[in-house]
């Protein structure tokens, strides 16, 4: 009988240290976690076989067992599209949505959830765009919610425990999937149907989730952010291609184009018919940028001939660095409405 009370009273003790701990630190942080569709919030249609939008917000928080001991939640259904739906508008307003709940003080981070086919331009357009330091998180999933293995459960936990890290603090907005954290700027999809999709290149992951805990393994590159202009300018993206005539480019400027990416290749060089319709372009007025179709590397003026790309920056083109093609369109749309001059744009893209 005494042993029998000693033991309720240790493990009495046992539960009031620890209840006192917690209180001790204090409630757990808030994250907001905002959904947008993708793969990670369909299931297969019974009809077509196929995957469609299923799934709302507070279906997919429910879905993750523990999700709770991580951080107290708030949940804004933002949209339910695939990501091959997603267009720069809907980032913008997507950005201002964000940024609103980000402005209380009360939030530590959030959690955006996001079809993995633009997945890193958008979370690349937020990075350029929000006001707030806090840490934003993409993820989302590979598998979708009626497959027998889904990834997205594990993501979003992942995901809501780098919102609320400190150990995250001054990333800005991350692409987080598979337990690996890639900064937006470098992020890039890899894989079309394996869990492990996203990579970072040479610049490496920031870190990686082990155990619910973040490790810090790289500083994300430089940011700039830059302000949503009331309407964004049409940018045309095009890459080039052996034989290319340049009348698609042609096009994109009769059209209305205010801006032009081309993916040229190698270190950005385009044959001698797409360097004609570049030069049409620039005669109308129209930013120019050059990115190449290369994994790794940057552009760089070696090349003199016609296309090269030491004759493509004299004839006025701007160099994009090592931005891949479609973020440097995101980067040109939003720099746009803010200069026009070539030097003063070349430095958003330095």
């Amino acid at each position: 009988m005494i042993k029998r009370t000693l033991s309720a009273l240790i493990c009495l003790a046992a539960l009031l240290l620890a209840a006192a701990a917690a209180r001790a630190a204090g409630p757990l942080p808030l994250v907001v976690i905002l959904t947008t569709g993708g793969t990670i919030a369909e299931k297969a249609d019974p009809a077509t076989g196929g995957a469609v939008p299923a799934v709302a917000g507070a279906a997919l928080v429910k879905a993750v067992p523990g999700l709770g001991r991580a951080a107290r939640l708030k949940v804004v259904d933002f949209s339910n599209i695939d990501s091959s739906q997603m267009t720069p508008e809907i980032w913008a307003r997507l950005s201002r949505v964000v940024d609103q709940e980000l402005s209380d003080p009360a939030v530590a981070g959030a959690v955006v959830t996001h079809g993995t086919d633009t997945m890193a331009e958008g979370a690349f357009f937020l990075d350029l765009t929000l006001t707030s330091p806090k840490t934003v998180v993409f993820t989302g999933a590979m598998r979708d919610a009626s497959d027998p293995s889904p990834d997205g459960p594990l993501n979003i936990l992942n995901a809501v425990t780098i919102a609320a890290a400190p150990a995250a603090r001054g990333w800005g907005v991350v692409v987080a999937l598979n337990d690996y954290i890639n900064s937006a700027r470098e992020a890039v999809k890899t894989q079309t149907s394996n869990a492990q999709t996203f990579d970072s290149g040479q610049k490496g992951y920031l870190g990686y989730v082990l155990g619910g805990v973040v490790q810090r393994w790289h500083e994300r590159p430089r940011r700039i952010t830059l302000p949503l202009p009331a309407r964004l300018p049409r940018v045309a993206f095009l890459s080039t291609y052996a034989g290319d005539d340049g009348s698609l480019l042609r096009s994109a400027v009769d059209q209305g184009a205010r801006g032009l990416v081309v993916e040229g290749v190698g270190a950005g060089n385009v044959n001698a018919q797409v360097y004609r319709a570049i030069q049409y372009a620039l005669q109308k007025g129209l930013a120019v940028v050059i990115t190449s179709r290369v994994a790794h590397g940057a552009v760089w003026p070696i090349y003199g001939d016609q296309g090269g790309g030491l004759t493509l920056q004299k004839a006025g083109c701007i160099l994009g660095g090592d931005l891949r093609g479609p973020k440097a369109r995101l980067l040109l749309m939003l720099a746009l409405p803010l200069v026009r001059d070539r030097a003063e744009l070349a430095k958003y893209f330095r």
